[in-house]
């Protein structure tokens, strides 16, 4: 299995928390489903189909109807599909 540094996910944290325009030193912890699609760079919908069918393991937060990502999990899940070549190694 991939083990990903802490280091790495800071990283990815703090990209995020720039990306999205928060104060890098103090992101929130919890972002919305529109602006979890747009630090993946994909649309919330794709993001809802995502939930529904399990396709990949991001977990989120459901409030009520709202649906919640933390920071930290995006980030956890960018560092594990971060890949450096598509092919076979030899």
């Amino acid at each position: 299995m991939h083990t990903t540094s802490a280091t790495t996910i800071a990283a990815i944290k703090s990209e995020i928390a720039a990306q999205l325009g928060f104060d890098q030193k103090y992101p929130p912890v919890n972002i919305d489903d529109k602006q979890a699609a747009i630090a993946l760079g994909v649309k919330a919908s794709t993001l809802a189909v995502w939930r529904s069918t399990g396709r990949y393991n991001l977990p989120f937060l459901k409030v009520g109807r709202l649906v919640k990502y933390r920071i930290h999990d995006i980030a956890e899940f960018l560092a594990r599909r971060t890949a450096n070549h598509t092919g076979e190694v030899v």
